[in-house]
């Protein structure tokens, strides 16, 4: 168990950069609410 226990300590650094490089995030649409649409009250004739 002593000699376990170091090697599972290591085993998550190790494991660090294997995908490569960190990449950011794509870029998003700039932050904001934005609504649309049409509201009605009552009898609506068209």
């Amino acid at each position: 168990m002593r000699l376990v226990l170091p090697l599972l300590l290591l085993l998550p650094l190790a494991a660090c950069g294997v995908d490569g490089d960190p990449v950011p995030p794509p870029a998003k649409a700039k932050p904001g609410v934005t609504l649309s649409g049409e509201a009605s009250v009552g009898v609506v004739m068209q």
